[in-house]
């Protein structure tokens, strides 16, 4: 089929886990039919792999209110001759249902949150009229896409939604099967040079988007109230922050034994060769990208329930350690624990989370009733 799809923020270049997730879900999507993406201009098309980027959409917050993108969109589904449209988000709910009703295109709502919830859980006021936007855009919807059960079974019940026309269409990864022993072995070997630590002490990496307030609350659990505990308690370890705008007023100081790596071009070199992967994110929603990269890598994971939201740990063999939402003392006693388990992620988990099994489940499921 061919497919029309609109992303309404910047992706490309894919640094962030949502902008991975919109580029590799296309990535892999386009393998199965043939997918044009509509984006707004600050991207980079020569990134596109497998599918066509047009960067129509203008840059300014208008974009999103203005009527005249619909007559764009209408001659690009004809010249296309596209049978379906993809929304990344339900915020363009007014031009899904409109391109729905005057173009013939069947909808697709692709969620990647519960965009009401998170508003409402960062404490915005306005956050019930989203809810209720986002439920009519999801009953427009001949299809929809949801990131986890929970997200598709609460839509279901709460806005009323037919199971029949909902999927989990979770956030996945690139890696089929766990790294070798010996490419994990090399690439910690060359960070605890790097680092210029002894290859005994036991690597810990934290990494996200820190302009997120969720994940600034996280790295903000690590340092004051994770790390003191683990100093406490006799462990050597090093600590690694990985990401985008770590605040100045933390990154310009020091902790014990932590580094600020900051923005890293090779983040798989350091989830290769660290030993554990810590999620003490609290707040927002979804499943946490950064969670299933980790794991695809064979990390130990120390996560918080929220954190953990959307990977069942049953999938991974003991590998994923969830602890109550701030009980720090469980978090840094799961820390110390984590350290020294030696199991290797199963092949069910990359059954589940491997996106090329992802989007072929997708991509079928909009072929049944054609």
């Amino acid at each position: 089929m061919n497919i029309i799809s609109l992303v309404s923020y910047p992706f490309l270049p894919a640094r962030s886990g949502g902008q991975k997730g919109i580029a590799l879900f296309y990535k892999y999507f386009s393998r199965y039919h043939q997918v044009t993406i509509v984006g707004i201009k600050n991207n980079q098309p020569e990134l596109a792999d497998g599918y066509e980027l047009l960067n129509i959409l203008p840059n300014a917050s208008f974009r999103y209110i203005n009527p005249f993108i619909f007559f764009k969109l209408r001659k690009l589904i004809h010249e296309k001759k596209a049978s379906v449209f993809i929304l990344e988000h339900p915020y363009y709910g007014w031009l899904g249902i409109l391109l729905k009703k005057f173009c013939g295109v069947s909808l697709v709502v692709h969620s990647h949150n519960l965009e009401g919830n998170r508003w409402k859980s960062l404490g915005k006021w306005w956050w019930c009229i989203l809810w209720n936007y986002e439920k009519l855009t999801h009953r427009y919807a001949d299809y929809n896409f949801f990131i986890q059960d929970a997200d598709r079974d609460y839509a279901i019940k709460n806005f009323g939604l037919n199971k029949d026309r909902c999927i989990t269409v979770s956030f996945g990864t690139e890696i089929s099967e766990p790294p070798s022993d010996e490419n994990r072995t090399s690439a910690g070997s060359s960070i605890h040079q790097q680092m210029n630590i002894p290859e005994e002490i036991p690597l810990l990496l934290f990494n996200g988007a820190f302009s997120y307030s969720p994940n600034r609350e996280a790295l903000e659990n690590l340092l004051f109230k994770i790390n003191p505990l683990l100093q406490s308690g006799g462990l050597s370890y090093l600590l690694l922050i990985c990401g985008l705008d770590i605040p100045e007023a933390i990154s310009n100081n020091e902790y014990p034994s932590v580094r600020f790596m900051g923005f890293v071009e090779n983040l798989d070199y350091y989830l290769m060769g660290c030993r554990t992967f810590l999620n003490p994110v609290h707040s927002g929603g979804g499943i946490k990208t950064k969670l299933v990269e980790a794991l695809a890598f064979n990390l130990n994971v120390v996560s918080t329930e929220n954190g953990a939201i959307g990977v069942d740990p049953l999938l991974c063999n003991g590998k994923l350690i969830v602890c109550p939402n701030d009980d720090w003392d469980v978090f840094a006693a799961s820390i110390v624990r984590s350290v020294h388990l030696t199991n290797t992620m199963p092949a069910v988990f990359y059954d589940h989370f491997y996106w090329a099994n992802i989007t072929r489940r997708a991509a079928e499921f909009i072929m049944d009733d054609r």
